[in-house]
């Protein structure tokens, strides 16, 4: 059960634990669309592979603690999840590059239920523009500036071909966004005070491949 006062500060918390957080979001939602009252750390573990001491270690940084012989309230766990996480504000975002990822981003009604917001993207394709997509309207990049300022968006996502990645990412900054989600191979280069997270579709998959070419050759040996 989440506790009822405050311990420590939570502004820092490492990156690793930060991304476990979203796994126990997912299940304990299972759990409390199956009215499960509370659940142990013990059998957090089993179902999601995660070492139980690690868990309490994580949900720590959120002064979440259970229950002795109970563990933790389901309902309220997954409020504090939700909370912590931003899934319940509303981010409103935008996108340059509206081709199949871009469009297929767009069209991705889940991120709402995350707190993502797709509000307009915006293309260099004459195709494209003036379109709307989902009832998101696409707009010529060079509008970019005028409509982050309309749309109140702090963030930015890049689904453009690479070489663009960099020139978007400047565009989007002199714009005015804090954060951008860049799902081009390329490491963008921004000043410290915007954030920056990198969603590589090609590297996931080399590491897949990798990992993939080593079993096949560990089993032919």
């Amino acid at each position: 059960m989440a506790s009822e006062q405050r311990l420590a500060p939570r502004d820092f918390i490492p990156e690793p634990a930060l991304r476990r957080l979203p796994w126990y979001l997912a299940y304990v939602t299972l759990l409390r669309k199956r009215d499960v009252e509370y659940v142990s750390s013990t059998q957090i573990s089993r179902d999601l592979n995660v070492d139980a001491s690690q868990i309490a270690k994580d949900l720590s940084f959120l002064n979440i603690k259970g229950k002795t012989r109970i563990g933790y309230e389901v309902a309220s766990l997954e409020a504090e999840l939700e909370d912590f996480l931003g899934f319940r504000r509303s981010h409103n975002a935008l996108i340059v590059g509206v081709g199949s990822l871009g469009g297929a981003l767009i069209q991705d009604s889940g991120l709402e239920q995350f707190g993502l917001n797709i509000v307009a993207g915006f293309d260099i394709n004459p195709d494209l523009i003036g379109r709307t997509l989902c009832g998101i309207p696409v707009f010529d990049v060079r509008e970019l500036d005028l409509r982050r300022r309309q749309f109140a968006a702090d963030i930015g996502i890049i689904t453009v071909p690479v070489e663009h990645a960099q020139s978007v990412a400047d565009k989007f900054v002199a714009a005015g966004v804090k954060a951008l989600w860049n799902f081009t191979p390329f490491r963008i280069r921004v000043s410290d005070d915007i954030v920056v997270q990198n969603t590589s579709i090609y590297a996931h998959l080399a590491v897949m491949y990798n990992r993939l070419n080593m079993n096949l050759s560990s089993g032919r040996q």
